[in-house]
């Protein structure tokens, strides 16, 4: 395994639900790349429609605007 961790871990096991969506050819061959990468540095052969949920979710979770105004509009709906 490579001393040089990709910002994206190994991926955990989780409930899927299908969901599609369209993209440039140049962002598929991106994807594409990255998961040939991760299989490499994990050992672990992925396909880059399953990375990409845990890649937008990683986004998200680091996204602090998003998470405060995902918390305020929780807030107000709430009595």
């Amino acid at each position: 395994m490579s001393a040089n961790k990709l910002r994206l871990g190994p991926l955990p096991k989780t409930e899927t639900v299908r969901f599609s969506f369209n993209c440039t050819k140049a962002l598929q061959a991106d994807l594409e790349s990255y998961a040939a990468l991760h299989a490499q540095t994990y050992g672990d052969p992925i396909d880059a429609a399953t990375l990409v949920p845990h890649m937008l979710e990683a986004f998200m979770a680091r996204d602090r605007e998003f998470k405060k105004r995902r918390a305020s509009h929780a807030a107000r709906r709430d009595p």
